[in-house]
């Protein structure tokens, strides 16, 4: 096949609003859709209702079909897909999925399976960065056993606090913080059960753990030639139990030697993989000192990618298949021009906040959107449609712009309060009590911020 041209089949392997931002951008390219999915989703989702065709892959459990490789491939075989493009989440950085593809001469909307296989290990995306020249945290691999002299250079060569993860996988899985020598070995043990639960493996390492520090990503777009262009940068800081709740973009608070530097060193890490396709490098950066550090590699599209779509009028989902099939990237992409502007972006999750944020699945028997011209809501939701409970809570991403970051704010907060939901809890009143602080308007905030506070008021 000329994989010059564009594709003529996508299978879609995935549910909720990815997949139904997966399908419009294959509209957009006159591309024929098939989604692959649980039986509870082709019944009702609206992935589904806009799929050119629906296969039913499996029961509602994610094991029972999304995260099923078999079902996937044999689906992409049998429908005839030209690609498969899986989104974020479930096998979307699973090298048997990438890898499976290409075995059965499909292509995979996304990084070589070889990429993906050496930064889904985070020591050796590390050892990676290293070599790079990039900073890295200090660091080293946790055996299990936890011997004296093990404690003794944790103590010594790390220094606490320290976090340990899981080698293997990521979404805050696996992850524990540690203040004292004390609480190590207790940590430890839970962080190895969470992670072979999750990831099949209990594999750990401990790093240096930075108190106040900013979650900066850089987006990276690997081209064919060998050549890695940098699409801007992103702040995640805004999270809770290392989940991410807002991004925006650009990063605020850095300077333009700092910023520059973190693209060449994302450009350097995604150079020496031989990157290939949209993704992300991660980096810690210290507020007290400035030093920054790296942190992983995510091989897929990023949930946030919205934020850097619209300050550089790139269509990110667009260019991963211009790039995936050998074609030109759009002259927006290639010429690189400067970022305007500010967005910031809220995850909205079926959740009750004054209960831990406790799930909140069911029917919404309201949905009523925000609408405006500065703000673009993403979402797979609709009046009537019941949240199923064995999925990820997200229900909408809310995506709002302005010329600067406080007109950004300020129209982000008018979007949540048009924002209207009846039938489930939701976190629309927590999110916009958090973007109306004092400490999100000055920026003033870091990773543990959220953590760290008392509850934010749920709001109105």
């Amino acid at each position: 096949r000329d994989r010059v041209d564009m594709y003529q089949k996508v299978l879609i392997p995935n549910r909720g609003e990815i997949a139904v931002r997966i399908i419009k951008a294959c509209r957009e390219l006159g591309v024929e859709t098939v989604l692959a999915a649980s039986t509870v989703d082709a019944e009702s989702s609206l992935a589904a209702r806009l799929a050119g065709s629906v296969v039913r892959i499996g029961g509602p459990r994610p094991a029972e079909s999304y995260l099923n490789v078999a079902a996937i491939l044999a689906t992409a075989k049998a429908v005839g897909a030209d690609a498969v493009h899986p989104g974020y989440g479930f096998l979307s950085e699973d090298r048997r999925l990438a890898e499976g593809c290409r075995d059965i001469g499909v292509a995979f909307v996304g990084p070589p399976p070889e990429v993906i296989e050496k930064v889904g290990n985070k020591a050796t995306a590390r050892q990676i960065a290293e070599m790079a020249g990039v900073p890295v945290a200090r660091g080293r691999l946790l055996s299990p056993e936890l011997p004296t002299d093990l404690l003794k250079a944790i103590e010594s060569e790390i220094g606490y606090p320290v976090l340990i993860k899981a080698v293997h996988g990521g979404g805050g899985r696996g992850m524990r913080l540690v203040m004292s020598p004390a609480d190590l070995r207790s940590a430890a043990a839970a962080a190895a059960a969470e992670a072979s639960a999750a990831f099949g493996s209990g594999d750990l390492y401990v790093e240096h753990f930075v108190p106040r520090a900013r979650h900066v990503e850089v987006q990276v777009l690997g081209l064919d030639t060998g050549e890695i262009l940098v699409l801007g940068d992103r702040d995640c800081s805004v999270q809770r139990r290392h989940q991410k709740l807002v991004e925006e973009a650009p990063a605020p608070t850095l300077s333009d030697e700092l910023r520059k530097r973190l693209h060449d060193s994302a450009r350097d890490i995604a150079r020496s993989l031989r990157y290939r396709n949209a993704g992300t490098v991660e980096f810690v950066v210290d507020d007290a000192t400035g030093e920054y550090f790296f942190l992983e590699v995510n091989a897929r599209l990023q949930v946030e990618h919205p934020v850097t779509e619209a300050v550089t009028g790139i269509d990110i989902v667009r260019t991963q298949f211009e790039v995936s099939c050998g074609g030109e990237v759009g002259p927006l992409v290639r010429d690189q021009p400067p970022s305007r502007g500010s967005a910031i972006e809220c995850r909205i999750n079926a959740e009750r906040p004054e209960q831990n944020f406790r799930p909140s699945p069911g029917r919404l028997n309201k949905w009523r959107p925000p609408m405006s011209s500065c703000v673009r809501v993403d979402s797979h939701c609709y009046g009537g449609y019941v949240v199923p409970p064995y999925y990820d809570s997200l229900l909408a991403k809310v995506i709002a712009f302005g010329a600067n970051r406080t007109e950004a704010i300020e129209n982000m907060i008018e979007a949540l309060d048009s924002f209207q939901v009846e039938g489930i809890d939701t976190t629309i009143g927590w999110q916009r009590s958090l973007v109306a602080s004092d400490q999100f308007a000055t920026a003033t905030i870091h990773t543990r911020w959220v953590d760290d506070q008392p509850l934010i008021p749920a709001g109105g």
